[in-house]
């Protein structure tokens, strides 16, 4: 059965890169991809046919336009308008079309912190049922390097699982951040350093065992470096980007899908590169 993704789109420019994304990730990965746009409930009704009409009219102009733009290639896309709250309507159409991803552009509430929590983003990150990519720039080419920040080894299994499968050919950068207690009161004392990259290097082995164990029957030899830093999470992801600009961060999410982490809520207020948020059980 053909997979299906969902792109929704506000008809901002500032949804255009999103747009252009999801076209691409469609294409290559043989998807159906179905462009949703939510119109506001409280409009009059007498309005609906006309507006409706002027949409899918204005949707086929920008994917032809966006596919002219950077030379991409047409999957097969269908184009609905519904009326309704977006995230929950952008949720029920995942649901209806057991989607494997929703794509998502950026909107005017970009890299304001205090309103991310109650974004159409957030809400849609919290409930969908599949992974949600959150496509922040130009898709001039396809992802090529690929960050996943690791913070347990459920989240290793899960979300380097779902890299591999949807993007073989890029190279993956596992990326773990590390706190040891102690640090503040001992750190410049000889045993506790001593004891403390006796600590890092076993948590090193720990993970390379387990990657090794997760890509054993892969076919061919993806590439995966696998990095340990110290610090909190989002200071050591920021400061990778900063210094190897990724093409996506794509991030493994615990208890509650897609729960408001600091590290999502920070990638989002200050968007460098794409993200994807997997759940990872």
């Amino acid at each position: 059965m053909t997979p299906t993704f969902v792109f929704a789109t506000d008809l901002s420019a500032d949804n255009r890169a999103g747009f252009a994304r999801a076209l691409r990730l469609a294409y290559a990965q043989h998807a159906q991809l179905d462009i949703l746009h939510v119109l506001d409930p409280y409009l009059p009704r007498r309005l609906l046919r006309e507006l409706e009409q002027a949409i899918n009219e204005d949707i086929a102009t920008t994917l032809t336009d966006i596919r002219e733009d950077y030379a991409l290639e047409a999957p097969k896309t269908v184009i609905q308008t519904v009326m309704g709250e977006p995230h929950v309507e952008i949720v029920r159409k995942a649901h209806e079309q057991k989607a494997e991803l929703i794509v998502l552009g950026m909107h005017r509430k970009r890299g304001q912190k205090e309103l991310l929590a109650g974004t159409t983003f957030m809400r849609i990150l919290r409930s969908a049922p599949c992974p949600v990519v959150i496509a922040q720039r130009v898709p001039t080419q396809p992802w090529q390097h690929i960050l996943i920040p690791v913070d347990s080894f459920l989240t290793v299994r899960q979300t380097l699982n779902e890299a591999l499968r949807r993007f073989p050919e890029a190279r993956l950068t596992l990326l773990h951040a590390w706190t040891i207690p102690g640090e503040v009161e001992l750190g410049s004392e000889v045993y506790y350093a001593r004891w403390r990259e006796q600590e890092v290097a076993r948590l090193q082995a720990l993970l390379s065992s387990e990657v090794e164990r997760i890509v054993q029957d892969k076919d061919g030899a993806p590439d995966i470096e696998l990095v340990l830093e110290p610090g909190t999470s989002s200071e050591v992801v920021q400061n990778y980007i900063k210094q190897h600009t990724p093409d996506v961060v794509m991030i493994g999410s615990r208890g509650q899908p897609y729960h408001s982490s600091q590290l999502t809520q920070t990638l989002l207020s200050e968007p460098h590169c794409d993200l994807i948020l997997c759940r990872a059980w």
